[in-house]
């Protein structure tokens, strides 16, 4: 299995992240817009449809305030395994440290699932860093 982790520094209040992060409907305007065009809530799932035009129903497994982490899984004909995690970290300087990690099958889905997660990792910096404010 495929394990792909990215760890993001953003020039934010982790509590400012956390509170983007943990609001699963809102993926398209809080946390990653561009990269998400478009998030509707069906249940515990939300349906995202991303920039490239790929649509994925992520299914919440888990959202923790106290460890500011979400974990989601994605549910497809193209992927036998998809689990992933989010979680918020303080760094010294008063910035925030997200260490998402996406554990995928097959194997051969791992570049794209990789490329796609520096996407969504430029758009969380972009979207929540003091700077875009």
């Amino acid at each position: 299995m495929a394990s792909i982790q990215k760890d993001i520094i953003i020039d934010a209040d982790p509590a400012d992240v956390w509170d983007a992060l943990r609001d699963f409907g809102a993926l398209h305007t809080r946390l990653v817009p561009g990269f998400v065009t478009d998030t509707k809530l069906d249940g515990d799932a939300r349906i995202v449809t991303f920039a490239n035009g790929t649509v994925a129903r992520e299914v919440l497994v888990d959202s923790n305030d106290a460890r500011r982490r979400l974990v989601y899984a994605i549910r497809s004909e193209r992927l036998t395994q998809h689990s992933a995690s989010a979680q918020v970290f303080g760094e010294s300087d008063g910035r925030s440290r997200v260490v998402w990690i996406a554990d995928v099958l097959p194997n051969e889905v791992a570049p794209y699932m990789d490329a796609q997660m520096d996407q969504g990792a430029a758009a969380m910096q972009k979207a929540l860093g003091r700077k875009a404010a």
